[in-house]
């Protein structure tokens, strides 16, 4: 086995690995977050995919059944016509005995933070820009997890991939950093590591897992599309999404590229209840399905167990091997 990194992300969040699995809404549930928290990582449950607080509480206690090592809770922040209970959903973690947050979206955001505070939970804060993150660590979170372009879900506008984003974010933030979108493997990790985070957010990697709790036709499809195998939907609505290349994806952009189109001509075909039916059913024409271009690494369906120590092993082997075999000057262990 190999042996572990020590980061400021492993000591912050006291865990074994610095790999922590995003949360992703309809798929951030017990099974896969105690497989990866079982496995030296850090699991998160997804509290929007709960139909109630009360159905989060449930959650929460039956991914404490399945492991007696740390995980979070995901809470994304977005604008809604009826918007979640976040005191409620705050409430149900704290309640919970839930000490660790990743958190997103708008600046409304902010409220939430307010909520948990008194009551020592630790954030990660999800960005997509480094004016965000600042912004961010101002506002007090604890670490910060830096979306490239290459992310699924929503990249943001600036279309900076992480060979940039990464260390310029390292650059000038002090708190620790985790590296997102389009890391699956090995080599992904020592990349993020050398580029100065502490460590790795997966999320599309994840998905391709025993324990991910969707049909077998996506996980298939996860295999199946490669690098090219993602499309980006709502640039002229400057809310860009990446998901994963289907008929209904092609359809959407087709109507938007039409000159008069709005969101309300595609509402129906991306609507959340259809993303919902597309992992539960199989059924990849139900509706879209998020992926970030690691769908060009991914070519087996791994348990996080086995998929987490090959991940540490093979960066081990690149920072005290292949990396270490180039330079005259004798290395030391991975302790970052």
């Amino acid at each position: 086995m190999a042996l572990p990194f020590t980061t400021r992300i492993t000591r912050l969040l006291d865990i074994a690995h610095p790999i922590v699995q995003g949360g992703m809404m309809w798929v951030g549930r017990a099974e896969l977050a105690a497989a990866v928290s079982d496995a030296g990582g850090l699991g998160l449950l997804t509290a929007l995919t709960f139909p109630s607080p009360a159905a989060l509480r449930e959650e929460i206690a039956r991914c404490r059944a399945l492991t007696d090592k740390p995980f979070g809770v995901n809470i994304s922040v977005f604008p809604a016509i009826n918007p979640p209970d976040y005191p409620a959903i705050v409430a149900a973690i704290v309640d919970g005995g839930i000490d660790i947050v990743e958190t997103a979206g708008t600046p409304e955001v902010n409220a939430v933070w307010d909520l948990m505070r008194p009551h020592g939970i630790r954030v990660i804060h999800k960005c997509t820009a480094i004016r965000h993150a600042l912004s961010a660590e101002r506002a007090g979170v604890d670490a910060i997890s830096i979306d490239g372009f290459e992310c699924a879900g929503h990249p943001g506008e600036d279309d900076i991939p992480g060979l940039v984003l990464i260390p310029a974010a390292a650059d000038k933030l002090k708190v620790p950093l985790l590296a997102s979108g389009g890391i699956a493997d090995g080599r992904g990790m020592a990349a993020a590591l050398a580029l100065g985070a502490d460590g790795i957010n997966m999320g599309t990697r994840f998905c391709a897992t025993v324990e991910a709790q969707i049909h077998p036709h996506v996980k298939q499809a996860y295999l199946d599309l490669d690098e090219r195998g993602t499309v980006l939907l709502f640039r002229k609505l400057r809310n860009s999404a990446r998901v994963g290349r289907n008929a209904v994806a092609d359809k959407v952009i087709e109507i938007l590229d039409l000159p008069d189109s709005t969101f309300a001509d595609v509402a129906a075909l991306v609507a959340g209840a259809k993303g919902r039916e597309v992992l539960e059913t199989g059924d990849l024409g139900a509706g879209v399905f998020w992926a970030s271009q690691a769908l060009g690494l991914i070519h087996d369906l791994p348990n996080c167990r086995d998929l987490i120590e090959r991940i540490v092993a093979d960066a081990e082997a690149i920072v005290t091997g292949r990396l270490a075999g180039m330079s005259s000057t004798p290395q030391p262990g991975p302790d970052v």
